[in-house]
């Protein structure tokens, strides 16, 4: 279970790193994510557990929230003069994320089934 935890907590640095010193414009934790899914590929026995740890990690989801929600107590005064725009570009961009990705969704499964049927045919 340790070496799960340092095989999260050394993709993330790594990603860091690249992100820091390489000066690539993608987040540090994407790379790392990015990097771990290399390894994951390539070494097939660290799964079962690392599964055993991200399910205790979700599970325990709602406490790494209370160091943001702290932090947005914290913004009050700022929350009070911007906060209806925040709300109203939370509120558009998530609605066109769900509009993008259900037509994206869309055209996928038109292409599945395009290519089913000429493999069919």
């Amino acid at each position: 279970m340790l070496g799960a935890i340092a095989l999260l907590l050394v993709c993330q640095l790594a990603g860091e790193a690249v992100h820091r010193f390489a000066g690539v414009p993608v987040p540090g934790s994407v790379i790392g994510l990015a990097l771990l899914l290399v390894w994951l590929a390539m070494v097939r026995r660290e799964r079962p557990s690392l599964e055993t740890v991200t399910g205790w990690l979700t599970a325990h989801l709602a406490i790494m929230f209370v160091p943001a929600a702290v932090g947005l107590m914290n913004e009050g005064p700022v929350l009070a003069r911007h906060g209806l725009a925040i709300v109203v570009a939370t509120v558009i961009s998530t609605l066109l994320t769900l509009a993008v990705t259900a037509l994206v969704f869309q055209w996928a499964v038109r292409r599945m089934e395009r290519k089913d049927r000429e493999h069919d045919a």
